[in-house]
């Protein structure tokens, strides 16, 4: 990957990183890089392949994206944080999250996009449930992730509704400290908010609306769901007793 010979820094214009990690979606990551396409031209597209033993990368290529192929899964921590390393290297100043299976509509990335590129904040993110949206989730996921919402919003200090959401959109300030601080692990958007608001960083959401699967069903079945939360719940008590890290400097400027 080389650098870029030229760099726009106009909030307007500047060309945007959307870090898209995918394990085992070869039926849908071909319709999601084409929508991206069609409707965020200037996007960049980055699919990382976390350990697929389909045809991801193959399908992800032919449709115009930058793929990073991993030897092995690593977990969406891991595959996330390649796109921080990218766009903080090649001095790119948004990147989005945006998933392979085709909930996110990239129709919704200007609504995110658009309070972090006004710098209002560093990080927006898409939630289903702001001003009274809803979405179907089994039972045992709607009690986590309303609890989730509570804890954070109180070890934050920001009221927050959908912490696991992972539609997001982040500026350059954000991108350096993820790039080197994005946390690990299958819940990691939730962890990353307690790092980046001890941090300093800003956080707001925006109502979007989250679409079925295209196909296939989740991964966090209720037994996933318990191990997971314990281990969110160990990792933030942890952040908590470190001393808040101060994003570096940024020399592409």
């Amino acid at each position: 990957m080389s650098k870029p010979t030229s760099i726009e820094h106009d909030p307007q214009k500047s060309r945007f990183i959307a870090i898209i990690p995918a394990l085992n979606e070869e039926s849908t990551i071909g319709a999601v890089l084409d929508e991206l396409s069609a409707k965020h031209p200037g996007c960049i597209p980055i699919v990382v392949d976390d350990g697929s033993v389909d045809g991801t990368a193959r399908i992800a290529a032919e449709h115009g994206a930058r793929v990073v192929i991993m030897a092995r899964n690593v977990g969406i921590g891991s595959a996330v944080q390649i796109g921080f390393l990218i766009a903080a290297r090649e001095g790119i100043d948004y990147l989005v999250q945006v998933d392979a299976d085709g909930q996110h509509d990239p129709a919704e990335l200007d609504a995110i996009l658009g309070p972090v590129r006004r710098g209002d904040v560093n990080v927006a993110i898409g939630s289903r449930f702001l001003d009274g949206g809803s979405f179907r989730h089994a039972f045992h996921r709607r009690l986590l992730i309303r609890a989730f919402a509570r804890l954070i919003t109180l070890v934050t200090g920001q009221h927050l509704t959908d912490t696991s959401s992972s539609f997001r959109a982040y500026d350059r300030r954000a991108i350096l400290f993820c790039a080197d601080n994005y946390p690990q692990g299958f819940l990691e958007s939730i962890e990353s908010l307690v790092l980046m608001t001890r941090a300093g960083l800003t956080v707001s959401e925006v109502p979007v609306i989250i679409r079925p699967r295209l196909s296939g069903e989740t991964s966090l079945s209720l037994g996933r769901t318990m191990i997971y939360t314990g281990k969110v719940l160990m990792a933030i008590a942890v952040s908590l007793t470190r001393s808040a890290v101060t994003p570096r400097q940024d020399t592409l400027r």
